[in-house]
């Protein structure tokens, strides 16, 4: 799993000013695995916590869908905003994942609580709910990605 050190190199190493296709492939593949680790999380509840991933999980999460957010609001947006002139769909799109930035930074929120209770052993927990919480995050980030990868960045030419 990514650890907590790798996510604040991958942010501290990201460009500013400039669209990196390399910087922005790294923080999705860092993405994918941490859904990776929160879909195992998933998969161990209820009986087999690993607490110690639900901390670096907690502590990863925000950080990191943060970063990325603001580097593709910052870089990658405007530069395909730019090459939207006349392109209803796109303009549209972009303004849906901004909108779908926010919600999945507040589901990060909630998410990185319920973790953090998971990883202190908090009894109270429901389990079949941090299942559904954690479920409906690392799916929701898996479709954003693919869907930048695929139809934001390949067809519009940005990546090859």
């Amino acid at each position: 799993m990514t650890d907590y050190a790798d996510i604040a190199r991958l942010l501290s190493d990201r460009p500013t000013g400039t669209v990196s296709l390399d910087w922005l492939k790294k923080a999705h593949d860092t993405q994918l695995t941490l859904c990776e680790a929160l879909e195992e999380i998933a998969d161990s509840l209820p009986a087999n916590i690993n607490r110690q991933k639900c901390m670096y999980a907690a502590k990863s999460l925000i950080p990191l869908v943060n970063g990325v957010h603001r580097y593709e609001e910052e870089a990658v947006f405007p530069l395909l905003e730019q090459a939207a002139t006349g392109n209803r769909d796109l303009t549209e799109t972009i303004v849906r994942l901004k909108f779908e930035h926010v919600e999945d930074e507040c589901f990060a929120e909630e998410l990185t609580d319920t973790l953090m209770r998971l990883g202190s052993g908090d009894g109270t927990v429901n389990a079949e709910a941090a299942g559904y919480m954690l479920r409906g995050f690392f799916e929701s980030i898996r479709r954003h990605i693919a869907f930048e990868q695929q139809f934001m960045l390949r067809g519009t030419g940005l990546a090859s």
